[in-house]
């Protein structure tokens, strides 16, 4: 019995190469902090993409009379329910200046569903697709779940580490689809209008399926902002979440805005892995749109935090600093500290009490130099943060 069980742990089964991938270190990081703090340790969390400050009262209110009034909150369309996509539709309208038929908006269960749906129903296994080195980590590992080749496009600070229409020439051969992230994590940087027009038109022009990240949509500063890929190309995919701008990240709600093309598939997709995305979550989202005031002065606080690091992290040594002109990140290279920047932030988190991410997670053979700050936290954490980096760097 004993040997045809095996040895304790022991396994002859099958395991997949899907689940062999990178380990998102963000994660890992906060497992670590929420660890000592439940161990009493004062932790504050400069570490995960992920506002401070809740979900508007509106939002609360509306979702708690769907449950009080006993509103029916089974499966919806697999697409999303009509008043939440005509919402949006009319949002790209009145924000961005352009028409997006709510036909061609499907809410998913995060961005993070709406980004894997698109590369099933866009691509087929072997297909190359390319991102740009920063990177969000989720990127090249639902790629290389989802059996696709990453294509990896170095950048740097010259072009507030985006992509261009050089480096795009410069592959060696035309990739099957690109990704671009405009705000950026890590970076937090915007690509201009002109220069993300000049890749619409590039990606058309050579068959590339292009997918725009804009779920940091609404974050921006100092006069900047973020054009739409929406608005320039139907053959563009764009998706979008509430879990930023909107306040709502434990809600799992995003969309996608879909050329037709796609449609079919892409709700073939969501029928069957998914069946619908949150009915509560979908409801309350309708609500949110009528809090944009709300949103927009929660945007100043992450302004005010980002001039304070900006400002002081360069006086601490830290050097290279992106310019963050959206989302709520600054990426910074520490190798004047270390080249180990894991064990870097490990140190600081058990000595101080901070918790920052090792950029390992956005640049694998690079990132060891570089870490992440986030700045969507209390004033008075980034303050407080601060000092005591200072004492630990002294």
């Amino acid at each position: 019995m004993a040997q045809a069980i095996g040895r304790l742990g022991e396994s002859r089964m099958k395991l997949s190469n899907r689940g062999r991938i990178s380990p998102f270190h963000v994660m890992e990081v906060l497992r670590e902090a929420n660890a000592l703090a439940e161990s009493g340790e004062d932790i504050i969390h400069l570490s995960v993409g992920q506002p401070w400050v809740e979900v508007p009262e509106k939002v609360r209110q509306h979702a708690a009379k769907l449950l009080t009034d006993g509103a029916t909150l089974g499966y919806t369309d697999a697409k999303g329910i009509m008043p939440l996509r005509r919402k949006i539709s009319q949002f790209y309208k009145d924000r961005e200046g352009i028409d997006v038929p709510p036909e061609r908006i499907i809410v998913t269960v995060g961005s993070s569903a709406a980004f894997y749906i698109t590369l099933l129903s866009a691509f087929d296994v072997g297909d190359k697709v390319a991102i740009a080195i920063p990177y969000y980590p989720a990127y090249p590992n639902m790629l290389e779940a989802a059996g696709l080749v990453p294509v990896y496009i170095r950048t740097d600070a010259s072009t507030h580490y985006q992509p261009t229409v050089e480096m795009l020439e410069a592959l060696p051969e035309k990739p099957a689809g690109l990704v671009i992230a405009s705000p950026s994590n890590p970076a937090g940087t915007v690509i201009d209008k002109a220069e993300l027009e000049r890749i619409v038109r590039y990606c058309d022009a050579n068959g590339i399926r292009l997918i725009s990240d804009e779920i940091y949509h609404g974050i921006t500063y100092g006069g900047v902002k973020a054009a739409s890929a929406a608005g320039m190309s139907p053959n563009a995919v764009v998706v979008n979440s509430f879990s930023k701008y909107f306040l709502m990240p434990g809600w799992r709600l995003g969309w996608a805005v879909v050329p037709e093309e796609l449609q079919r598939s892409y709700e073939s997709l969501l029928q069957n892995f998914f069946i619908s995305p949150p009915a509560i979550s979908q409801h309350a989202a309708v609500a949110v749109f009528d809090c944009l005031d709300e949103l927009d002065s929660v945007v100043g606080g992450y302004a005010r935090n980002r001039e304070i690091l900006l400002e002081e992290l360069p006086k601490l040594g830290f050097r290279g600093l992106s310019p963050a002109h959206g989302a709520f990140y600054i990426y910074a290279d520490v190798g004047n500290f270390t080249n180990d920047s894991d064990r870097f932030c490990k140190d600081i988190l058990q000595q101080t009490g901070v918790s920052i991410v090792p950029g390992q997670d956005f640049d694998r053979e690079e990132g060891h130099h570089f870490i992440r700050f986030t700045f969507a936290a209390r004033e008075a954490h980034v303050r407080e943060s601060l000092q005591r980096l200072k004492n630990w760097l002294k």
